[in-house]
């Protein structure tokens, strides 16, 4: 894995005219909230996504959702896992399908950033072997071995084989401008994982702050709430104020990947951005 070069976010709207994002369908799991935030309450149907930005200088998804397979079936990648009963899906939520529906393919896309390798978020990769990879330091290390409260969050599948070949490039903290021109700005934002990235993306008419799972829902925001199964609850919460400052200095809307209410007010999948 090759190390990127650090550039500093430049401050102000992009200068890209031609930019827009979509939020892809993707499956959705039922699960327990308070195996998202620590002290939140009830069940919650979360959606399990990717986003689409289109940029003048290449198509980039942040994230992959989940292997395109559990569109089918989650038993196909879960077997008798919990997971199969959990998710919620249908075929044509899979991804290569999703981008279709936008009048692309997977090859078509250039740039794929991985806000982290768990299997919600890692699981389409091998769609995209032609695309520039990028990941947060020490990401890889530690979904090689990860802890006993993590661990059931990987298929280690999504990472074998050619993927692990992929032009891989690593993040380095705090940020990278992706194009060069103020357009889509990677942070590293760790603590749920070592390489964590959230990315703030400035469209023409709005700043949209996506991130990741530096939070899942937005209580953990409000109450600066870590997730349990978090790898550092410090980092965690360092990273959760990090992205209170992003969202004010930059006055950008925050997208939770994971909390359905951001989507209602960001329109919902398919909706276009500028």
């Amino acid at each position: 894995m090759t190390q990127a070069t650090h550039l500093a976010a430049p401050s102000g709207k992009s200068p890209a005219a031609n930019i827009r994002m979509w939020g892809l369908d993707a499956p959705k799991m039922d699960i327990d909230a308070a195996h998202l935030v620590v002290g939140a309450e009830g069940t919650v149907r979360i959606p399990l996504p990717a986003y689409l930005i289109e940029h003048e200088q290449g198509l980039v998804l942040f994230d992959t959702s989940m292997n395109p397979l559990v569109c089918d079936d989650p038993a196909l990648v879960f077997g008798d896992r919990p997971e199969t009963s959990m998710i919620v899906s249908n075929p044509e939520q899979r991804i290569d399908r999703q981008l279709a529906k936008l009048g692309y393919r997977p090859e078509d896309i250039t740039h794929v950033v991985l806000s982290h390798t768990h299997s919600d978020h890692a699981g389409g990769l091998y769609l995209f072997p032609q695309a520039k990879f990028f990941a947060g330091p020490g990401e890889f290390q530690w979904a090689a071995k990860p802890g006993p409260e993590s661990a059931h969050l990987f298929n280690p599948t999504d990472l074998a084989g050619e993927v692990k070949e992929f032009d891989w490039t690593t993040v380095q903290s705090p940020s990278q401008d992706l194009f060069g021109d103020g357009a889509i700005i990677i942070h590293h934002t760790p603590g749920h994982t070592p390489g964590e990235l959230s990315a703030l993306v400035r469209l023409p008419s709005q700043n949209i702050l996506l991130t990741g799972d530096t939070v899942h829902l937005r209580e953990a925001m409000e109450w600066d709430a870590v997730d349990g199964s978090d790898w550092d609850h410090n980092e965690a919460r360092r990273s959760i104020t990090s992205l209170k400052r992003i969202r004010d200095e930059e006055s950008a809307s925050v997208w939770i990947a994971h909390d359905p209410r951001d989507w209602e007010d960001f329109g919902g999948p398919l909706k276009e951005l500028v």
